[in-house]
């Protein structure tokens, strides 16, 4: 042995699921990138990796001067976090990962997860309300996730005082969700700090958002589309006229999932959302019996085949991407202000965008990826845009 170093003449390996993974976490974390625009960029470079690569070019051409891509460190950090945690990555091409969730445009690309990943493949049922619940509307919520985890389904709420604990207290046994909306190590509120700490041993956290994160007040919409998401339907137990529940709520009918409510005393604020939404057709809920009736049978889902090895395939990088149309600088910036123009603070749905601006996908996406780069518009849940103020701040 001479110990002389040699030159490979094989082509590089293939990245493995670990690269795979830390590439797509890496973009998911790069700033402006959230679900839509992550699925948008590994659906035009075929890969993580290669949309990380492309990405400060994407950027540069959309306007934004020194854009970086995540670092490296601040994904090790995470990483190590989530190890501490005992917390697992699971990703959308995963067959863990829940399909009614996979079928949103919006779907979390990325979550962490604590416990057992197993009563994401059962029927679930979102319980949400009131944090200011009354005694009624607790014990309700108490005798409801009970009936319904004896009858087979999964309970799933946010971790939120009131009426979202009451359901994953009542469901520890038969198997309760947690969806929150910080890290999933990071308990909020901190007087749920034991009952995360139970739904962890018996049943299942998840979030969407980087270890260690806070919530802020604008992570409550996103964690409400996983629940309604998740779910084949909703119950709303207590929630006043305007209120986080009843996002959910809209998020659930947006996605054509079934919303029922538990009627309330007229004099109540508490219940006036929940009566308006029985007003306009939700279904009315007096026990676990209304909320089986109005669903089809419980039945296991099944999981999703894990992919198997291409053998005389090519790599999904070595499929060209559709080409946008080529616009020069003039016209691209024209088509910007044309968007700029149709949205407001108020949010808008992409397919009223296209339609009205009479172009067809492949020359919108591009578009909005641009200015979502760029900072001038913002995503919202299910799927909606909207213009985004001077001060706002995109970084996601």
């Amino acid at each position: 042995m001479t110990g002389e170093a040699h030159s490979s003449t094989h082509p590089p390996l293939p990245p493995t699921t670990e690269d795979a993974r830390y590439s797509q976490l890496r973009l998911l974390r790069s700033k402006r990138v959230g679900p839509v625009t992550y699925h948008r960029l590994l659906a035009q470079f075929g890969s993580a990796q290669n949309a990380l690569d492309a990405l400060p070019e994407v950027a540069r051409s959309a306007g934004l001067k020194g854009y970086e891509t995540c670092p490296a460190d601040a994904v090790d950090a995470e990483i190590k976090l989530a190890k501490a945690a005992k917390a697992r990555l699971l990703c959308c091409s995963d067959p863990e990962y829940p399909a009614p969730l996979a079928a949103l445009k919006d779907a979390p690309p990325l979550l962490w997860a604590i416990g057992d990943l197993s009563l994401l493949q059962r029927p679930l049922i979102a319980i949400v309300g009131a944090r200011n619940a009354s005694s009624l509307g607790r014990r309700m919520t108490r005798t409801l996730a009970q009936d319904l985890g004896a009858a087979g389904y999964v309970v799933v709420s946010g971790l939120a005082r009131g009426i979202d604990a009451a359901a994953h207290e009542a469901a520890l046994n038969s198997g309760t969700i947690a969806v929150q909306a910080g890290g999933v190590d990071v308990i909020y509120p901190a007087e749920n700090t034991r009952l995360a700490s139970a739904i962890a041993e018996t049943g299942l956290r998840v979030s969407e958002q980087p270890m260690g994160r806070t919530p802020q007040a604008r992570d409550f919409p996103k964690r409400n589309r996983i629940i309604a998401g998740l779910a084949s339907a909703v119950v709303v137990i207590e929630a006043a006229a305007r209120s986080g529940t009843l996002i959910t709520a809209q998020d659930a009918l947006d996605l054509g999932r079934e919303v029922l409510a538990v009627p309330g005393h007229p004099f109540d604020p508490r219940s006036s959302g929940c009566n308006r939404l029985i007003r306009d057709g939700a279904v009315l809920v007096r026990n676990a019996a209304d909320v089986i009736d109005a669903l089809p049978p419980a039945q296991p889902a099944q999981p999703r085949p894990r992919p198997q090895p291409a053998t005389n395939q090519r790599s999904p990088v070595e499929v060209p991407a559709a080409q946008p149309q080529h616009r020069s600088l003039a016209e691209t910036h024209a088509l910007h202000q044309q968007i700029l123009d149709r949205l407001g603070p108020s949010p808008t749905s992409e397919t009223v965008l296209m339609r009205d601006l009479a172009l067809p996908p492949q020359d919108l996406a591009p578009a909005l990826t641009d200015l979502e780069l760029d900072g001038s518009i913002l995503r919202q849940p299910g799927g909606l845009l909207s213009k985004c103020a001077p001060d706002d701040d995109t970084a996601h």
